[in-house]
């Protein structure tokens, strides 16, 4: 690429921008607002390849040195926005196992069951592959801690006598997430609305206690 006068000039505006915005400027919380949802609206509209630090700015009425001083790439915008708009710690704690097990994942299918997901985690997941920094930022913001999230509620559930203690945490926080990760990163089929109650349902079958059973007879869990 040719360093022109006027680029050279640009350049040097931006990054004496951002070092006056490092040292003299107060963080802006509205940017740390508008941005991720720029980030999506902007997925949405023109999928993950398309997505530019300069269209991010526009959309978000920002700068693209106010943006660097926060995130290295873009691909860390668009980790930072997943964050943000899914959720780190998706699974509540209402009381009942399975509703809280259901609003957990059906985040997941909120999120990519849209064309969203088709236009950014199979991009996003191939990104990782190459960049072990963003692939330790992803897990740690985002994975490990939905993940954390969710194998609290499967606890709890074992304090409440609803699930078997003897359950495997960890195959279950996978059964549970796997179906929406591998139809959105394959498409063979639709994350429907109720996707996550159909898995809720179908894992625990095999992990739920007899006492959970008979409360639960009638209704959603009809027949276990």
């Amino acid at each position: 690429m040719v360093n022109t006068p006027n680029g050279a000039v640009a350049e040097a505006r931006e990054t004496r921008e951002a070092g006056q915005q490092r040292t003299g400027r107060p963080r802006d919380g509205r940017i740390d607002a508008a941005v991720p949802a720029a980030v999506m609206e902007i997925l949405n509209e023109s999928g993950y390849g398309n997505l530019t630090l300069e269209a991010v700015a526009a959309r978000a009425g920002t700068s693209k040195p106010a943006l660097r001083r926060r995130w290295q790439s873009r691909q860390h915008l668009v980790v930072d926005a997943l964050v943000t708009t899914v959720g780190a710690t998706p699974t509540p704690d209402t009381g009942c196992t399975h509703c809280d097990l259901i609003a957990g994942i059906g985040t997941l299918s909120q999120a990519f069951g849209t064309t969203l997901g088709r236009r950014v985690l199979p991009a996003l997941v191939a990104d990782l592959a190459d960049h072990p920094e963003l692939e330790s930022l992803f897990l740690e913001r985002f994975f490990h801690t939905r993940r954390a999230s969710t194998a609290e509620a499967l606890r709890r559930g074992i304090r409440r006598g609803d699930l078997r203690p003897d359950a495997d945490i960890d195959l279950l926080l996978d059964m549970l997430a796997s179906t929406t990760y591998y139809r959105v990163l394959f498409g063979h089929l639709p994350v429907t609305a109720t996707l996550a109650e159909d898995v809720v349902e179908v894992v625990l079958k095999g992990v739920a206690t007899e006492a959970w059973r008979g409360r639960h007879s009638h209704g959603v869990f009809d027949g276990f």
